[in-house]
């Protein structure tokens, strides 16, 4: 090392020096805050006791059932039943009523203002009253008397017709003779015309037979070893698992190394599901293809289990799985939003009969991981009435319902 070295280097620092940087300080640990999580709001926060929100709250709207009401319920219910109804209702505060019966704000709210006491005639169908015997001398109308309606309904608006004038005339005319209240809860129907099958015509015959034995009738073919056994483990019918969607969702080449070489085989990965919350993954691997198939679709019928959905459509809030080194959250999502997610979680979605779903997969893609974290996170969704046991709370609470006809 030369002597000079060190001479230099102060020389250098006294004509040039070093200009100091000041970097913004990190903070790593979550309890330390940053200078911008100090900042004062912009409006002072208001608390509900400050401006008497909880003593404005009106319960005179909640009058008890008059004697008439209860005429009327006694009519559908025991008094052991209706004995429980008033214990329940008094259970409940008036004010929790009244303040979950503010007009809602979440996606699925009406997008109108009812109160669903009333029946409008162009929304909603009309009740022809309450379920009554049948009426013995209840008959079908001739086409003269539905001649007569419509001449009447004619001569009741000379001035023109419109789509609405014809709605409430399809929705309120009867097509019966009799008690007009029995229609609601006729014992016999019409029913549609049984063809003939016995033409005496041989020329027709031999046609049918013939297209029969070209055709061949479904279900008349014999099935093989295995869906039997899965039929016998299941308990499901050939005729049943036919409507069972089946998808075949991973099918690939793979070799298993032995001391005697390489084995090559064929591996498929299936989804079946129902489409109303049934579900479940199979996995098969032979040396041919058919095989192989054969044996992940029974193994996907035979794996089937409930999926919890929200409104027959979606998932009970956000979940995520994670097999391996793929991990998939799902998300629920208001109606209409459809399947906006990778293709395996789309076919898997659509078996199990969900609509609206939103999902992201991180880290690893790989199909098969992939496919397996989305059944383990739909089977592993977390009940809302067990969410509102742990938290001490009414079910009615948590999903700020209450079942008194206040909430529009």
């Amino acid at each position: 090392m030369s002597v000079r070295r060190q001479p230099r280097r102060a020389f250098q620092l006294v004509l040039f020096p070093v200009s100091r940087l000041h970097h913004r300080p990190r903070f790593f640990h979550s309890k330390t805050s940053s200078p911008a999580s100090n900042r004062k709001p912009a409006f002072p926060n208001v608390k509900a006791s400050e401006i008497k929100a909880e003593e404005a709250i009106d319960t005179s709207v909640l009058k008890p059932y008059t004697e008439e009401e209860k005429k009327l319920l006694a009519q559908k219910y025991t008094p052991e039943q209706l004995a429980a109804i008033e214990i329940g209702e008094s259970a409940i505060d008036l004010k929790d009523v009244v303040r979950q019966g503010r007009m809602r704000q979440d996606p699925w709210r009406l997008p109108y203002l009812d109160d669903l006491s009333k029946i409008q005639p162009i929304a909603d169908f009309p009740v022809r009253g309450p379920v009554q015997p049948p009426d013995p001398k209840l008959r079908m109308k001739n086409d003269d008397e539905i001649a007569q309606d419509l001449l009447d309904f004619a001569e009741g608006h000379p001035d023109g017709v419109n789509a609405v004038d014809w709605l409430k005339f399809f929705n309120n005319t009867t097509t019966t003779v009799g008690d007009p209240n029995a229609e609601a809860n006729p014992r016999s129907s019409l029913a549609a015309e049984i063809p003939n099958y016995t033409d005496d015509d041989p020329e027709v015959k031999r046609k049918r037979i013939r297209a029969l034995a070209r055709r061949g009738r479904p279900g008349d073919e014999e099935p093989d070893e295995g869906t039997k056994r899965m039929l016998l483990d299941t308990g499901y019918t050939l005729k049943g698992i036919r409507d069972f969607r089946v998808k075949t969702l991973v099918r690939h080449r793979v070799v298993n190394q032995t001391r005697l070489g390489k084995i090559p085989s064929i591996y498929c990965l299936a989804v079946a599901g129902n489409g109303d919350g049934m579900v479940g993954l199979g996995e098969g691997k032979s040396f041919e293809s058919n095989d192989a198939l054969l044996m992940a679709r029974n193994n996907a019928i035979k794996n089937m289990k409930p999926v919890r959905r929200y409104e027959r459509r979606t998932i009970f809030g956000d979940v995520d799985g994670k097999v391996a080194a793929a991990q998939v959250s799902l998300m629920n999502r208001p109606p209409g939003f459809g399947l906006r997610c990778q293709h395996y979680i789309f076919e898997i979605c659509r078996a199990a009969g969900i609509s609206d779903l939103a999902a992201r997969v991180r880290r690893s893609r790989n199909p098969m991981n992939v496919c397996k974290a989305t059944i383990q996170a739909l089977h592993t969704q977390r009940d809302p009435e067990q969410i509102a046991i742990a938290r001490g709370k009414k079910f009615v609470d948590v999903r700020k319902v209450y079942y008194g006809g206040m909430v529009s």
